[in-house]
């Protein structure tokens, strides 16, 4: 089955530096993520728990950005 990708809310119109996601089906607990410009490139796959640690981490400020 092909996943359903859905790009970033933080993309802009142009098409630039974006990302897509998606659930891996039929992997449950599987998120998928891949560049937007190059969807037939690699993907990286994360535990759904750790994406969405991530996640929490990029809203609420907590990644120690150099």
């Amino acid at each position: 089955m092909t996943p359903a990708w859905r790009k970033s809310s933080y993309s802009g119109p142009d098409g630039g530096d974006c990302v897509e996601v998606a659930l891996a089906s039929p992997s449950p607990g599987v998120v998928l993520v891949r560049d937007s410009k190059d969807p037939s490139g690699p993907m990286l796959l994360f535990a759904s728990a750790a994406w969405g640690s991530f996640l929490s981490a990029l809203r609420d400020g907590s990644l120690p950005f150099g």
